[in-house]
């Protein structure tokens, strides 16, 4: 299990805001990796990866544990150095400009660890500051949770009443509020009940809708269909394939994703 703080990093160039204006109708390129390669001591954890996701793209990473995906999204994170190719963010390589490509970007780990004696409201009003944005009024944080579907009443709450989905909600509105163009999610709705997950999904077609670029390592395959516009099947550290999601129906995707983790 993956536990940690939301990464925030800085501002970046759209605060307060999800909607992005695409120059000449073109859409650019958020995320990119670049025959990506970690090794360990030796032993490869991600092979020569390559793959771009878009403003409004949800591309769900698939596969077993140890396939690769959260090596890759550390790799767009810096939180770890490639051995060789290059993950850019926004076209910036993020080993070169590690301040500048953090800039648009937020992570939501798993499990996501918030401070549990504060509020939703202390705890986004923290990570906001954090981010930048020292500023924000109580409104413009309440407007941040109802985007997410957190009530008001739940945002005057400590954080250790919360739920899990609820957590996840507070990374998410924190996000919003930093005015993140990518969104890297690792195993989001893991350990959330059927609910929780639906409108986890729903609030990643809205961002997506709204042109935030979304990579997420998911063993969920339903929502990977649900709430995905495209997945990559990790096997080994190796893509060994990538769809969009309306090229499948829920069992044709297991299919092919079973066929796939074969030996």
């Amino acid at each position: 299990m993956r536990v940690n703080r939301p990464f925030i990093g800085w501002q970046s160039e759209a605060p307060g805001g999800l909607v992005y204006s695409v120059a000449s109708g073109a859409l650019t390129t958020m995320l990119e990796a670049k025959a990506l390669t970690k090794q360990y001591n030796g032993v490869t954890a991600l092979t020569a990866l390559t793959l771009t996701v878009k403003p409004g793209d949800v591309f769900c990473l698939l596969g077993a544990n140890g396939a690769g995906k959260t090596t890759t999204i550390n790799l767009f994170l810096n939180f770890i150095q490639p051995t060789s190719g290059s993950a850019l963010v926004n076209g910036l390589d993020v080993t070169a400009q590690p301040l500048e490509t953090k800039k648009h970007l937020a992570y939501i780990p798993e499990t996501v660890m918030l401070y549990k004696n504060l509020t939703g409201l202390e705890n986004l009003e923290y990570f906001a500051a954090l981010a930048g944005r020292p500023n924000l009024s109580r409104d413009e944080m309440l407007r941040y949770f109802a985007e997410v579907g957190l009530a008001a009443e739940a945002a005057e709450r400590r954080v250790g009443t919360y739920s899990k989905g609820m957590r996840q909600k507070v990374g998410i509105a924190i996000a919003i509020a930093k005015g993140a163009k990518a969104l890297l999610l690792d195993e989001p709705t893991s350990g959330l009940d059927p609910k929780a997950s639906n409108e986890f999904s729903d609030l990643l077609r809205r961002l997506s809708g709204n042109g935030v670029a979304v990579l997420m390592a998911t063993h969920d395959l339903f929502r990977a269909k649900e709430s995905g516009t495209r997945v990559g099947i990790m096997k080994h550290g190796t893509m060994v394939a990538q769809h969009t999601t309306d090229e499948f129906g829920h069992a044709d995707l297991e299919r092919v994703y079973l066929e796939h983790m074969r030996d």
